[in-house]
Protein backbone atom coordinates (compact mmCIF):
# COMPACT_ATOMS: atom_id res chain seq x y z
CA UNK A 1 0.00 0.00 0.00
CA UNK A 2 0.85 3.53 -1.05
CA UNK A 3 2.53 4.95 2.46
CA UNK A 4 0.78 8.49 1.91
CA UNK A 5 -2.36 6.07 2.37
CA UNK A 6 -1.09 3.81 4.76
CA UNK A 7 -0.36 7.05 7.11
CA UNK A 8 -3.63 8.96 6.80
CA UNK A 9 -5.22 5.96 6.94
CA UNK A 10 -3.37 5.42 10.82
CA UNK A 11 -4.34 8.98 12.05
CA UNK A 12 -8.34 8.64 10.43
CA UNK A 13 -8.47 5.40 12.88
CA UNK A 14 -6.80 7.04 15.37
CA UNK A 15 -9.44 10.10 15.54
CA UNK A 16 -12.30 7.81 14.99
CA UNK A 17 -10.84 5.42 17.91
CA UNK A 18 -10.46 8.67 19.71
CA UNK A 19 -14.08 9.92 19.59
CA UNK A 20 -15.74 6.49 20.51
CA UNK A 21 -14.82 8.11 24.18
CA UNK A 22 -17.35 10.31 23.54
CA UNK A 23 -20.19 7.20 24.46
CA UNK A 24 -18.98 7.81 27.74
CA UNK A 25 -20.06 11.46 28.47
CA UNK A 26 -23.29 11.28 30.43
CA UNK A 27 -25.34 14.54 30.08
CA UNK A 28 -28.17 15.13 31.97
CA UNK A 29 -31.56 14.35 30.00
CA UNK A 30 -33.09 11.18 30.73
CA UNK A 31 -34.40 8.52 28.03
CA UNK A 32 -38.06 8.57 26.78
CA UNK A 33 -38.21 5.28 29.22
CA UNK A 34 -36.62 7.48 31.66
CA UNK A 35 -34.51 4.43 32.49
CA UNK A 36 -30.81 6.67 32.66
CA UNK A 37 -29.49 9.55 31.04
CA UNK A 38 -28.26 9.94 27.70
CA UNK A 39 -24.93 10.29 26.26
CA UNK A 40 -23.29 13.19 24.07
CA UNK A 41 -22.52 10.08 21.32
CA UNK A 42 -26.70 8.72 20.86
CA UNK A 43 -27.48 12.68 21.46
CA UNK A 44 -25.54 13.65 18.52
CA UNK A 45 -26.83 10.33 16.60
CA UNK A 46 -30.35 11.72 17.40
CA UNK A 47 -29.99 15.15 16.63
CA UNK A 48 -29.18 14.19 13.36
CA UNK A 49 -31.88 12.19 12.51
CA UNK A 50 -33.90 14.97 14.00
CA UNK A 51 -32.35 16.75 10.70
CA UNK A 52 -32.64 14.34 8.29
CA UNK A 53 -36.72 13.93 9.63
CA UNK A 54 -37.53 17.54 10.36
CA UNK A 55 -35.62 18.99 6.97
CA UNK A 56 -38.79 20.09 5.15
CA UNK A 57 -39.20 22.68 8.22
CA UNK A 58 -35.31 24.30 7.76
CA UNK A 59 -35.08 27.76 6.72
CA UNK A 60 -34.59 27.75 2.80
CA UNK A 61 -31.29 28.13 1.55
CA UNK A 62 -30.00 25.75 4.57
CA UNK A 63 -28.24 22.49 3.25
CA UNK A 64 -29.18 19.49 4.85
CA UNK A 65 -25.95 18.16 4.58
CA UNK A 66 -23.38 20.78 6.71
CA UNK A 67 -26.16 20.29 9.40
CA UNK A 68 -26.25 16.86 9.70
CA UNK A 69 -22.22 17.17 9.38
CA UNK A 70 -22.46 19.52 12.03
CA UNK A 71 -24.45 17.61 14.61
CA UNK A 72 -22.67 14.68 14.46
CA UNK A 73 -19.62 16.78 15.67
CA UNK A 74 -20.94 19.36 17.72
CA UNK A 75 -20.30 17.94 21.24
CA UNK A 76 -16.96 15.85 20.39
CA UNK A 77 -15.03 18.54 22.16
CA UNK A 78 -16.99 17.13 25.58
CA UNK A 79 -14.86 14.20 25.23
CA UNK A 80 -12.39 16.71 27.21
CA UNK A 81 -14.41 19.48 28.06
CA UNK A 82 -17.02 17.48 29.33
CA UNK A 83 -21.18 18.30 29.43
CA UNK A 84 -22.33 21.34 30.79
CA UNK A 85 -26.12 21.55 31.83
CA UNK A 86 -27.84 25.04 30.99
CA UNK A 87 -29.85 25.22 33.91
CA UNK A 88 -26.18 24.80 36.43
CA UNK A 89 -24.28 28.47 37.00
CA UNK A 90 -21.35 28.01 34.45
CA UNK A 91 -18.62 30.09 33.25
CA UNK A 92 -19.01 30.24 29.57
CA UNK A 93 -16.00 31.72 28.22
CA UNK A 94 -14.21 29.40 30.49
CA UNK A 95 -15.96 26.28 28.57
CA UNK A 96 -15.75 28.44 25.51
CA UNK A 97 -11.71 28.14 25.71
CA UNK A 98 -11.75 24.23 27.54
CA UNK A 99 -13.73 23.35 24.50
CA UNK A 100 -11.52 25.05 21.41
CA UNK A 101 -8.41 23.47 23.37
CA UNK A 102 -10.30 20.42 22.87
CA UNK A 103 -10.98 20.84 19.01
CA UNK A 104 -7.84 21.52 18.39
CA UNK A 105 -6.37 18.53 19.97
CA UNK A 106 -8.93 16.07 18.72
CA UNK A 107 -9.48 17.05 15.69
CA UNK A 108 -5.68 17.43 15.09
CA UNK A 109 -5.46 13.62 15.46
CA UNK A 110 -6.61 13.93 11.49
CA UNK A 111 -4.77 14.59 8.17
CA UNK A 112 -4.35 18.16 7.76
CA UNK A 113 -7.07 18.37 5.17
CA UNK A 114 -9.48 16.91 7.06
CA UNK A 115 -8.76 18.20 10.72
CA UNK A 116 -9.59 21.56 8.86
CA UNK A 117 -12.57 20.70 7.16
CA UNK A 118 -14.37 19.04 10.19
CA UNK A 119 -13.09 21.92 11.98
CA UNK A 120 -14.12 24.09 10.12
CA UNK A 121 -17.98 22.56 10.04
CA UNK A 122 -17.64 22.40 14.23
CA UNK A 123 -16.62 26.58 14.17
CA UNK A 124 -19.47 27.43 11.51
CA UNK A 125 -22.04 25.86 14.35
CA UNK A 126 -20.58 27.26 17.39
CA UNK A 127 -20.11 30.57 16.13
CA UNK A 128 -23.55 30.43 14.89
CA UNK A 129 -22.78 32.19 10.61
CA UNK A 130 -25.16 30.24 8.73
CA UNK A 131 -28.73 29.48 8.18
CA UNK A 132 -27.53 25.70 8.19
CA UNK A 133 -25.94 26.27 11.30
CA UNK A 134 -28.64 27.93 12.69
CA UNK A 135 -31.21 25.66 12.18
CA UNK A 136 -28.70 22.87 13.52
CA UNK A 137 -28.82 25.01 16.96
CA UNK A 138 -32.67 25.25 16.53
CA UNK A 139 -32.58 21.45 16.69
CA UNK A 140 -30.15 21.27 19.13
CA UNK A 141 -32.36 23.35 21.63
CA UNK A 142 -35.58 21.31 20.73
CA UNK A 143 -34.11 18.00 21.01
CA UNK A 144 -34.14 17.67 25.02
CA UNK A 145 -37.22 19.40 25.32
CA UNK A 146 -39.27 16.90 23.75
CA UNK A 147 -37.16 13.77 25.15
CA UNK A 148 -38.10 15.28 28.45
CA UNK A 149 -41.94 16.37 27.65
CA UNK A 150 -42.26 12.70 25.91
CA UNK A 151 -40.77 11.02 29.02
CA UNK A 152 -43.87 10.60 30.84
CA UNK A 153 -41.80 10.16 34.05
CA UNK A 154 -39.35 13.06 33.92
CA UNK A 155 -38.74 14.61 36.92
CA UNK A 156 -40.45 18.18 37.69
CA UNK A 157 -37.21 20.12 37.39
CA UNK A 158 -36.41 18.85 34.00
CA UNK A 159 -40.21 20.05 32.97
CA UNK A 160 -39.02 23.39 35.02
CA UNK A 161 -35.69 23.65 33.10
CA UNK A 162 -37.62 23.17 29.57
CA UNK A 163 -39.74 25.99 30.63
CA UNK A 164 -37.15 28.29 31.48
CA UNK A 165 -35.71 27.76 28.86
CA UNK A 166 -38.42 28.57 26.35
CA UNK A 167 -39.58 31.55 28.21
CA UNK A 168 -36.67 33.12 28.44
CA UNK A 169 -33.37 30.77 27.61
CA UNK A 170 -31.60 30.11 24.17
CA UNK A 171 -34.68 27.90 23.52
CA UNK A 172 -37.24 31.22 22.87
CA UNK A 173 -35.74 32.00 19.49
CA UNK A 174 -37.73 29.20 18.47
CA UNK A 175 -40.68 31.04 18.57
CA UNK A 176 -39.87 33.09 15.65
CA UNK A 177 -37.31 30.46 13.66
CA UNK A 178 -38.93 27.40 14.30
CA UNK A 179 -42.07 28.02 14.79
CA UNK A 180 -43.76 24.31 14.67
CA UNK A 181 -41.27 23.04 17.22
CA UNK A 182 -42.28 26.18 19.36
CA UNK A 183 -45.92 25.52 19.12
CA UNK A 184 -45.75 21.96 20.11
CA UNK A 185 -43.85 22.45 23.00
CA UNK A 186 -45.72 25.09 24.41
CA UNK A 187 -48.76 22.99 24.22
CA UNK A 188 -47.09 20.22 26.30
CA UNK A 189 -46.32 22.61 28.88
CA UNK A 190 -50.36 23.68 28.41
CA UNK A 191 -49.44 27.29 27.46
CA UNK A 192 -51.53 27.10 24.20
CA UNK A 193 -54.13 25.42 23.07
CA UNK A 194 -52.86 26.07 19.40
CA UNK A 195 -49.89 22.58 18.42
CA UNK A 196 -47.98 21.68 15.95
CA UNK A 197 -49.60 20.48 12.37
CA UNK A 198 -50.27 16.49 12.37
CA UNK A 199 -47.36 15.95 9.82
CA UNK A 200 -45.01 17.61 12.56
CA UNK A 201 -46.43 15.47 15.59
CA UNK A 202 -46.05 12.66 13.20
CA UNK A 203 -42.17 13.42 12.79
CA UNK A 204 -41.95 13.90 16.13
CA UNK A 205 -44.05 10.93 17.37
CA UNK A 206 -41.44 8.54 14.68
CA UNK A 207 -38.92 10.49 16.51
CA UNK A 208 -39.50 10.00 20.25
CA UNK A 209 -40.20 6.12 19.24
CA UNK A 210 -36.67 5.81 17.76
CA UNK A 211 -35.10 6.97 21.43
CA UNK A 212 -35.34 2.88 22.21
CA UNK A 213 -32.43 2.25 19.97
CA UNK A 214 -30.12 3.96 22.87
CA UNK A 215 -31.34 0.85 24.87
CA UNK A 216 -30.75 -1.82 22.37
CA UNK A 217 -27.20 -3.63 23.13
CA UNK A 218 -24.82 -5.00 21.19
CA UNK A 219 -22.33 -7.93 20.85
CA UNK A 220 -19.29 -5.31 20.68
CA UNK A 221 -17.32 -3.55 23.45
CA UNK A 222 -16.40 0.37 23.31
CA UNK A 223 -13.03 0.66 22.83
CA UNK A 224 -12.28 1.10 26.57
CA UNK A 225 -13.92 -2.62 27.20
CA UNK A 226 -16.15 -0.77 29.66
CA UNK A 227 -19.51 -1.69 28.14
CA UNK A 228 -21.11 -3.18 25.78
CA UNK A 229 -22.08 -0.82 22.66
CA UNK A 230 -25.67 0.34 22.51
CA UNK A 231 -26.73 1.15 18.81
CA UNK A 232 -27.57 4.44 18.93
CA UNK A 233 -24.50 5.50 20.00
CA UNK A 234 -23.11 2.79 16.94
CA UNK A 235 -25.12 4.82 14.07
CA UNK A 236 -23.76 7.95 14.88
CA UNK A 237 -20.34 6.25 15.21
CA UNK A 238 -20.60 4.55 12.10
CA UNK A 239 -21.85 7.94 10.82
CA UNK A 240 -18.15 9.22 11.62
CA UNK A 241 -16.34 6.60 9.99
CA UNK A 242 -18.20 7.16 6.48
CA UNK A 243 -18.08 10.51 6.69
CA UNK A 244 -14.05 9.99 7.85
CA UNK A 245 -13.53 7.04 5.45
CA UNK A 246 -15.42 8.45 2.10
CA UNK A 247 -12.00 8.91 0.36
CA UNK A 248 -11.07 5.20 1.04
CA UNK A 249 -14.48 3.86 -0.98
CA UNK A 250 -13.76 1.28 -3.51
CA UNK A 251 -16.04 3.34 -6.22
CA UNK A 252 -17.61 6.52 -6.39
CA UNK A 253 -20.25 7.32 -3.55
CA UNK A 254 -22.99 10.05 -2.78
CA UNK A 255 -21.52 10.31 1.14
CA UNK A 256 -23.87 12.67 2.08
CA UNK A 257 -26.47 9.94 1.04
CA UNK A 258 -24.34 7.29 2.91
CA UNK A 259 -24.53 9.24 6.33
CA UNK A 260 -28.33 9.23 5.91
CA UNK A 261 -28.37 5.49 5.45
CA UNK A 262 -26.31 5.00 8.38
CA UNK A 263 -28.47 7.23 10.34
CA UNK A 264 -31.51 4.12 9.90
CA UNK A 265 -29.86 1.24 9.23
CA UNK A 266 -30.43 -0.48 12.97
CA UNK A 267 -33.40 1.08 13.48
CA UNK A 268 -35.27 -2.50 12.89
CA UNK A 269 -33.22 -3.71 16.03
CA UNK A 270 -35.91 -1.42 18.02
CA UNK A 271 -38.37 -4.48 17.42
CA UNK A 272 -35.58 -7.21 16.19
CA UNK A 273 -33.30 -6.45 18.63
CA UNK A 274 -29.02 -6.69 17.38
CA UNK A 275 -28.07 -9.90 16.31
CA UNK A 276 -24.77 -10.14 16.38
CA UNK A 277 -22.90 -11.48 13.11
CA UNK A 278 -20.83 -14.01 14.63
CA UNK A 279 -23.91 -15.34 16.43
CA UNK A 280 -25.86 -18.57 14.76
CA UNK A 281 -29.34 -16.93 13.88
CA UNK A 282 -32.30 -18.11 11.07
CA UNK A 283 -31.78 -15.91 8.51
CA UNK A 284 -34.97 -16.11 6.98
CA UNK A 285 -36.48 -15.53 10.67
CA UNK A 286 -34.59 -12.39 10.93
CA UNK A 287 -35.56 -11.03 7.91
CA UNK A 288 -39.44 -11.00 8.63
CA UNK A 289 -38.79 -9.77 11.59
CA UNK A 290 -36.91 -6.56 10.43
CA UNK A 291 -39.38 -6.25 7.54
CA UNK A 292 -42.33 -6.34 9.78
CA UNK A 293 -40.34 -3.52 12.27
CA UNK A 294 -39.70 -1.51 9.44
CA UNK A 295 -43.72 -1.54 8.63
CA UNK A 296 -44.35 -0.53 11.96
CA UNK A 297 -41.37 2.02 12.52
CA UNK A 298 -41.17 4.11 8.87
CA UNK A 299 -44.93 3.57 9.05
CA UNK A 300 -45.18 6.50 12.15
CA UNK A 301 -43.63 8.95 9.63
CA UNK A 302 -46.06 11.35 7.19
CA UNK A 303 -46.72 9.07 4.14
CA UNK A 304 -44.36 9.71 1.62
CA UNK A 305 -41.44 10.71 3.83
CA UNK A 306 -42.05 7.08 5.68
CA UNK A 307 -41.67 5.67 2.41
CA UNK A 308 -39.10 7.31 0.87
CA UNK A 309 -36.41 6.52 3.94
CA UNK A 310 -38.19 2.93 4.27
CA UNK A 311 -37.20 2.92 0.70
CA UNK A 312 -33.47 4.16 2.08
CA UNK A 313 -33.20 1.05 4.33
CA UNK A 314 -34.36 -1.42 1.73
CA UNK A 315 -31.12 -0.04 -0.12
CA UNK A 316 -28.56 -0.42 2.94
CA UNK A 317 -30.75 -4.08 3.00
CA UNK A 318 -29.66 -5.16 -0.44
CA UNK A 319 -26.21 -3.89 -0.33
CA UNK A 320 -26.32 -3.16 -4.54
CA UNK A 321 -26.09 0.68 -4.66
CA UNK A 322 -22.14 1.70 -4.78
CA UNK A 323 -23.61 3.77 -1.79
CA UNK A 324 -24.52 0.83 0.92
CA UNK A 325 -22.00 -1.47 -0.23
CA UNK A 326 -19.60 1.45 1.83
CA UNK A 327 -21.74 1.71 3.83
CA UNK A 328 -22.14 -2.05 4.60
CA UNK A 329 -18.21 -1.68 4.57
CA UNK A 330 -18.08 0.94 7.69
CA UNK A 331 -20.83 -0.87 9.06
CA UNK A 332 -18.63 -4.55 9.46
CA UNK A 333 -15.46 -2.43 9.88
CA UNK A 334 -16.31 -0.67 13.11
CA UNK A 335 -16.46 -3.72 15.25
CA UNK A 336 -13.39 -5.10 14.38
CA UNK A 337 -11.35 -2.20 15.13
CA UNK A 338 -13.11 -2.11 18.82
CA UNK A 339 -12.07 -5.90 19.22
CA UNK A 340 -8.38 -4.90 18.16
CA UNK A 341 -8.21 -2.15 20.62
CA UNK A 342 -10.17 -4.63 23.79
CA UNK A 343 -7.88 -7.30 22.83
CA UNK A 344 -10.46 -9.77 21.04
CA UNK A 345 -13.92 -8.58 22.31
CA UNK A 346 -16.58 -10.50 21.20
CA UNK A 347 -14.42 -12.55 18.92
CA UNK A 348 -13.18 -14.38 22.26
CA UNK A 349 -16.65 -14.89 23.58
CA UNK A 350 -18.15 -16.26 20.15
CA UNK A 351 -14.98 -18.01 19.85
CA UNK A 352 -14.47 -16.44 16.26
CA UNK A 353 -11.74 -18.32 13.99
CA UNK A 354 -9.59 -16.10 11.34
CA UNK A 355 -11.47 -17.74 8.28
CA UNK A 356 -14.91 -17.14 10.17
CA UNK A 357 -13.91 -13.02 10.13
CA UNK A 358 -13.04 -12.95 6.77
CA UNK A 359 -15.64 -14.81 5.75
CA UNK A 360 -18.40 -13.20 7.27
CA UNK A 361 -16.86 -9.56 7.71
CA UNK A 362 -13.98 -9.36 5.42
CA UNK A 363 -15.02 -9.92 1.92
CA UNK A 364 -18.21 -7.41 2.71
CA UNK A 365 -15.51 -4.28 3.99
CA UNK A 366 -12.55 -5.09 1.05
CA UNK A 367 -15.33 -5.08 -1.43
CA UNK A 368 -16.42 -1.43 -0.25
CA UNK A 369 -13.18 0.13 0.67
CA UNK A 370 -10.00 -2.49 -0.32
CA UNK A 371 -6.99 -0.14 0.98
CA UNK A 372 -8.64 -0.37 4.50
CA UNK A 373 -9.11 -3.76 5.14
CA UNK A 374 -5.48 -4.34 3.40
CA UNK A 375 -4.67 -1.93 6.06
CA UNK A 376 -5.76 -3.66 9.07
CA UNK A 377 -4.41 -7.30 8.17
CA UNK A 378 -0.95 -6.94 9.92
CA UNK A 379 -3.32 -5.91 13.50
CA UNK A 380 -5.57 -8.85 12.48
CA UNK A 381 -2.94 -11.01 12.14
CA UNK A 382 -0.84 -10.23 15.26
CA UNK A 383 -4.10 -11.31 17.10
CA UNK A 384 -5.09 -14.49 15.50
CA UNK A 385 -1.78 -15.73 15.22
CA UNK A 386 -0.79 -15.03 18.89
CA UNK A 387 -4.53 -16.69 20.14
CA UNK A 388 -4.48 -20.18 20.61
CA UNK A 389 -6.62 -22.74 19.29
CA UNK A 390 -7.36 -20.88 15.97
Amino acid sequence: MDERVAERLNQQLAFLTEIDKLKSIDRSTLLIDNSRVENSAEHSWHLALFALVLWDHAFENADLATAIRMLLLHDIVEIDAGDHPINVETDWDAVARQEALAAERIFGLLPEDQMQALKNDWMEFEANTSLSAWFAKHLDHCQPMFQTLTNSGSPEEHRCVVRENLRSGRAKTLKSGFPEAYAEVASRLEWQETTGSEHFQKQIGFLAEVDRLKTVERATLLCDGSRRELTGEHSWHIAMYALVLAEHAATPIDIDRVIQMLLIHDLVEIDAGDKPIHGDHDIAEMEAIEQAAADRIFGLLPCQQGADLRALWEEFEAAESNDAVFAKSVDRVQPVIANLETGGGSWIEYNVSRKQLEDRVGWKVEKGAPNLWAHLQSKIAKFFDGTSAR
